[in-house]
């Protein structure tokens, strides 16, 4: 009987542990979406278009991943401004683009 009880016990905490899974590797995407859309945001301020082009395209596949597992209108409204901030900054508007970066981060923290 004592068995099965630990058996039971390691397969319940093995499926809590999976049940997280997700949340664990959204808010990883999240630090990672966080952490390119503030360098985008640094280099609109530097205007360095091109690192703003840079960075925000390597936050969108974070924020699009981080989405994906958890919803909000906060990750649709980042991946928003971080295409306003690719565009400006392929316009060489380094100035627009770290502004629509910076707005990707406002809503990068925003969101769960």
């Amino acid at each position: 009987m004592r068995g099965i009880n630990l058996f039971s016990l390691k397969v319940g905490v093995l499926a809590a542990l999976l049940a997280l899974n997700p949340a664990i590797a959204a808010e990883n995407h999240k630090a990672e979406a966080l952490k390119h859309a503030e360098a985008a945001a640094e280099s609109g301020k530097k205007g360095d278009a091109p690192a703003v082009v840079t960075h925000a395209e390597a936050a969108k596949p974070h924020v699009e991943a981080a989405e994906k597992e958890k919803a909000s209108p906060h990750f649709e409204a980042a991946d928003k401004s971080l295409d306003s901030a690719i565009e400006h900054g392929k316009m060489g508007h380094a100035d627009l683009a770290g502004k629509a970066a910076e707005e990707a981060v406002t809503h990068l923290k925003a969101a769960p």
